[in-house]
């Protein structure tokens, strides 16, 4: 199985997040919507967690450089 990651510096928040989580897809998904529920306040929905699996990039993609922000998707 492929490693992915999500990335919180792809998008603006109020604390200028810059967690990188990478893993296997279900153990990203998990961690990502529950670290979205905890420090940025989403609720941890099903929705939510497949918005987040709708985010996920190959880990391969990581570089320790600042990314562009992007507008979170609708």
């Amino acid at each position: 199985m492929a490693r992915v990651m999500a990335d919180c510096r792809r998008w603006p928040s109020e604390t200028d997040c810059s967690l990188t989580i990478m893993g296997d897809e279900e153990e990203v998904v998990r961690a990502a919507a529950e670290h979205a529920a905890s420090v940025h306040g989403h609720e941890d929905t099903p929705e939510l967690r497949e918005q987040v699996r709708g985010m996920l990039e190959p880990a391969e993609a990581y570089s320790n450089e600042a990314r562009q922000q992007e507008a979170l998707p609708s």
